[in-house]
């Protein structure tokens, strides 16, 4: 934290991004701390939303707009960061709904600092900015290379207090990042050695990091994963996992990481065939063991990731949302639309495949 002085240093004033969790909980004393000591005044936007509509991101840009700063420090979680990313590109002649027509309209106007205060959105590293149009009931990705953070500070402090629910949903949304990555169809060497890092700390530490308050080592090195897996998709790309989770953020309002956990076995399952060969390959890099075949590891990798989301006790089903058949249509149409991520996967998703796996969720 402490590079964080003399990154601010020089700066006129800082826009501090947060919201009301991060502010009671008290991990931004670490970060003002620091801007203090630069001599940098700052204001603190604490208002921020979580899972944010694209007009909810353009109030808080429209708040920003008038502070008159010349840098954004993000504290917080992916959502935090998204909106920070926005604002950052986002002038007077370019509004939110004009970059999700097109995307690379904004410019950079400020410099910016990423802290995350969760391991698994990866936002700090990516170029996206995902927001909810609500009209469409669906959550959309902008991507400008122009939104990459100028810096990211990664403190396992700032995620010591994280709540296991929390911790475990963004976890295993960067395991979803990682292994879509990895098996996506538009991999290559550089996203390969980045997704494969992550995996090998993913395995090792996500579930130390969320039933251990005091497992400090493990929760720095998962926020190392989570950044990896970020690097990951800037180069490579998610696939079916969140291309078909999209639909039940926007529609049902399940948290990103939870929606990704749900849909993350039975997209792996039907992307089986096509990939089995790189889950072996994931099975080396973890250091799996008593399997032969490349078929025995590929199953032992997915063995592995379902037994994770089990143990982290996130839900497996739509049951809980209250998602019915009735509902099928409109959620196979709606994910059917996020071709940006779909034409990334590994076999090819008709309308009847989203359907199929919609159907084993209910």
């Amino acid at each position: 934290m402490q590079a964080l002085a003399a990154l601010a240093a020089g700066h006129k004033k800082a826009a501090v991004f947060t919201d009301g969790g991060i502010l009671a909980s008290g991990v931004l004393e670490l970060p003002l701390a620091q801007l203090e000591q630069a001599g940098v005044p700052y204001e603190v936007f604490s208002d921020l939303p979580a899972e944010p509509t694209c007009d909810q991101a353009q109030a808080a840009i429209d708040r920003f707009a008038g502070a008159g700063a010349d840098m954004i420090l993000a504290v917080g979680g992916g959502s935090v960061m998204d909106i920070a990313k926005l604002a950052s590109v986002t002038s007077a002649g370019c509004t939110v709904r004009q970059q999700l027509a097109q995307p690379t309209l904004g410019r950079k106007q400020v410099f910016t600092v990423m802290v995350p205060t969760t391991a698994g959105t990866g936002s700090e590293a990516t170029p996206n900015s995902i927001v909810a149009v609500p009209e469409q009931q669906l959550k959309v990705g902008i991507v400008n290379p122009e939104m990459i953070a100028d810096a990211v500070i990664l403190d396992g402090r700032m995620i010591r207090r994280l709540p296991r629910k929390i911790a475990a949903s963004t976890g295993i949304d960067a395991l979803c990042h990682a292994i879509e990555c990895y098996t996506s169809a538009k991999a290559n060497p550089f996203s390969d050695l980045f997704a494969l890092k992550a995996l090998q700390l993913i395995f090792a530490n996500l579930l130390p990091a969320c039933d251990d308050p005091d497992a400090l080592d493990a929760k720095e090195k998962m926020m190392q994963a989570a950044f990896y897996g970020g690097v990951a998709i800037t180069c490579s790309g998610t696939t079916a996992v969140h291309a078909l989770s999209y639909p039940l953020g926007g529609r049902y309002h399940i948290p990103h990481g939870v929606a990704n956990a749900i849909m993350l076995m039975p997209v792996m399952r039907f992307n089986l065939p096509a990939c089995s060969g790189r889950l072996a390959e994931v099975y080396d890099a973890v250091g799996g063991a008593g399997a032969g075949t490349a078929a025995d590891k590929a199953a032992w990798v997915l063995a592995q990731m379902e037994a994770m989301v089990r143990h982290l006790d996130i839900p497996t089903s739509l049951a809980p949302y209250g998602v019915t058949e009735a509902d099928l249509p409109a959620l196979v149409a709606a994910g059917m639309e996020v071709q940006r991520l779909l034409v990334n996967n590994p076999r090819t998703v008709t309308p009847a495949d989203a359907e199929a796996l919609y159907r084993q969720i209910l």
